[in-house]
């Protein structure tokens, strides 16, 4: 049995969900509505202020598709509740973001500034070279945070670019001179 799909999803205070046919799940909590299609094959419970899923047999596709159906409600819950934040560093010399109303407008060492417009549901904050995407949806906040970060991935040499502040470049040593 999958340990993750057969562990129930506590749901808090404050938080309603609602399982419609075709395994529609919608998370209603403080922060906002969360709604997805999970996959038909699993069977979604309510049992007082637990989620539990189930699955209908042992096949290798049904194990993977368990642990991920929980996983997923289990990111609505938190999603509405709590929210999702992922900080990014911008590193290096001349380099700097910062925010235009709903545009996040980065200086990277291309001949033109990069701008970025906040997609629906994501807001994003800059503060001493840290720039923060917020939201809901732990999916399209690790997209939004992976997106900026490819505008100018963080080199080994230097250290410049963007990099997430939990991430840790490997350094690499630079050319040495003729002997």
């Amino acid at each position: 049995m999958s340990r993750i799909g057969r562990m129930p999803i506590a749901i808090p205070a404050g938080v309603t969900v609602e399982i419609a046919e075709n395994n529609k799940v919608t998370v209603k909590g403080p922060k906002g509505t969360l709604e997805r299609v999970l996959p038909a094959e699993m069977e979604i419970t309510q049992e007082g202020a637990e989620i539990l899923v189930k699955r209908p047999n042992d096949l290798k596709k049904m194990k993977s598709l368990h642990g991920l159906t929980r996983t997923l409600i289990n990111n609505m819950v938190v999603g509405v509740t709590d929210g999702y934040t992922k900080n990014l560093e911008v590193n290096g010399v001349g380099y700097r973001a910062s925010k235009q109303g709903k545009k996040l407008v980065l200086a990277l060492g291309y001949s033109h500034p990069v701008e970025m417009e906040d997609p629906e549901g994501i807001t994003t904050t800059v503060q001493d070279m840290v720039i923060s995407v917020t939201g809901i949806d732990k999916e399209k906040v690790g997209q939004y945070a992976a997106e900026i970060r490819d505008k100018r991935r963080p080199e080994p040499y230097k250290g410049k670019g963007i990099k997430y502040q939990t991430e840790t470049i490997r350094r690499k040593v630079g050319k040495t001179g003729k002997k």
